[in-house]
């Protein structure tokens, strides 16, 4: 019998000070069985990071041509399409090709490195692209709960996420 996902509600209240977005979002997330606390929760950043009404969860890991993230557009073409870890050359191309944005989310600091500088070539081709290393002050995977609320500030390109006793605070390093 299979493993079935485990399901998170996430109540976000998202303050931008940078592009002045205000927002809050009562989120459901499916967890997949093979996806660690650390990755949800990258997920989570990811959408805060980018958040909007358009925004939307993927099935992920689950669906090989869909994204983690994406938004889409009244016709259904894609603006926006949001992947973390380390994606092969053919998953960037496919999805440099189908939508007008890409943004990849790396975060883990032994792999991420090694990753980029061996795509790099790669990666130059595609003017649609960007890749962003996020940097965590803080353990991202406590603030992981089955029913979790944060508050979410960014102020200068950092976010801080919060809850009722921690806090991590998540830099972004554009390298593409």
């Amino acid at each position: 019998m299979a493993t079935k996902a485990t399901i998170y509600k996430a109540l976000l209240n998202i303050a931008n000070m940078d592009i002045n977005y205000y927002n809050e979002f009562n989120l459901t997330l499916a967890q997949h069985p093979s996806e660690t606390d650390l990755r949800l929760m990258v997920r989570i950043v990811a959408f805060i990071r980018n958040a909007n009404e358009d925004l939307a969860f993927c099935k992920g890991i689950a669906q090989d041509d869909e994204p983690d993230l994406w938004e889409k557009s009244l016709d259904g073409s894609i603006k926006l399409w949001i992947d973390l870890g380390q994606p092969d050359e053919k998953r960037i191309k496919k999805a440099c090709g189908r939508s007008e944005k890409v943004i990849i989310y790396t975060y883990q600091e032994g792999m991420a490195s090694p990753w980029f500088k061996q795509m790099e070539k790669v990666i130059k081709r595609f003017k649609n692209l960007s890749v962003v290393y996020l940097n965590f002050d803080g353990d991202l995977e406590e603030l992981a709960q089955r029913s979790m609320s944060l508050q979410c500030n960014i102020s200068d390109a950092e976010l801080t996420l919060i809850n009722d006793d921690k806090s991590v605070m998540v830099r972004e390093s554009v390298w593409k």
